[in-house]
């Protein structure tokens, strides 16, 4: 059996396992309280993704760090404890997703530094995308993402098998063409096509 990891709301009915990577604004919102517990009874993996959305390194010379390492620890364990007050173990927390998936080898470091390793989406898909509205100059519809997926599917010679696929848990107020309206049709698809869907931690242990 194939084996591919996605982040994504929508996949309990078809027994699906996903890894949500949160801010800890996020985490800390009354009204999304009650999904990131869902997440949690579901079995679902939950992970840090910055506590404020922190941007660490330059988006022109990834090279440059923009942030001190003591900003950066204080970011990331202000993230772990608020994924803590949900009953989470530090100890279960082995990854995280940099904010915007950007970094560079100081934020790797760091991250390790503090016992969570760095993991990021497998390129040549367009599913990080979703977060684009139909206003931006760099929109991606939802068929094409889903399209995108599915091609390289059929051109890589490995399949997706190990492929890390990222989407966002919300779209932005500007887009009306949401990827999670066509999240079970890419879950029937690709099992179709012989893939079941896992946590990161059971992909990477």
């Amino acid at each position: 059996m194939r084996r591919a990891w996605r982040v994504r709301t929508g996949s309990a009915r078809r027994g699906a396992r996903a890894s949500f990577f949160l801010t800890g604004d996020f985490l800390r919102t009354a009204a999304f309280a009650p999904l990131v517990r869902r997440i949690i009874a579901d079995g679902h993996y939950l992970g840090p993704h910055s506590d404020k959305h922190l941007l660490c390194c330059d988006w022109d010379s990834r090279d440059k760090t923009l942030v001190t390492r003591d900003a950066f620890v204080r970011d990331v364990e202000g993230n772990l404890r608020a994924i803590e007050a949900f009953g989470v173990r530090r100890g279960d927390v082995r990854y995280r997703v940099p904010a915007c998936e950007w970094y560079n080898a100081d934020v790797a470091a760091w991250s390790a530094s503090l016992g969570v390793t760095l993991v990021d989406f497998t390129s040549g898909t367009r599913s990080n995308a979703d977060y684009t509205g139909e206003a931006d100059r760099n929109f991606v519809s939802s068929h094409r993402i889903h399209e995108s997926i599915l091609t390289r599917e059929r051109e890589d010679p490995h399949g997706l098998n190990g492929y890390l696929l990222l989407l966002h848990v919300g779209a932005g107020p500007g887009r009306a063409d949401t990827m999670h309206e066509r999240l079970g049709g890419l879950l029937d698809d690709l099992s179709a096509r012989g893939y079941r869907f896992v946590r990161v931690d059971d992909l990477l242990r």
